[in-house]
């Protein structure tokens, strides 16, 4: 057994414990701001998920999704940080 392949289990076990942190943080807030960083923390934590099976599975292809969430999160952070910039007073 290489150590690849002994490393995967406990990066997707330290990725998942920080999601679950991450979605606390969510859910308890305690502002807008602090729920739009912890929501784009799960969405980094989503592309290194999907980077890690890909490996794991030597599927390349799905780099291109894990890209696009990247993206996609991206934008959105930057959106939700230019609502809050207009309208939002703590």
């Amino acid at each position: 057994m290489t150590l690849e392949v002994m490393a995967f289990p406990g990066a997707l076990s330290i990725l998942s414990l920080a999601m679950a942190l991450a979605f606390l943080r969510l859910m308890r807030g305690p502002s807008l701001p602090d729920r739009v960083i912890a929501l784009d923390l799960i969405a980094t934590l989503a592309v290194g998920m999907i980077v890690l099976y890909a490996m794991a599975i030597d599927q390349p292809v799905l780099l291109d999704v894990a890209l696009a969430l990247a993206l996609l999160s991206f934008l959105g952070t930057v959106a939700f940080a230019r609502y809050l910039e207009r309208s939002y007073r703590p």
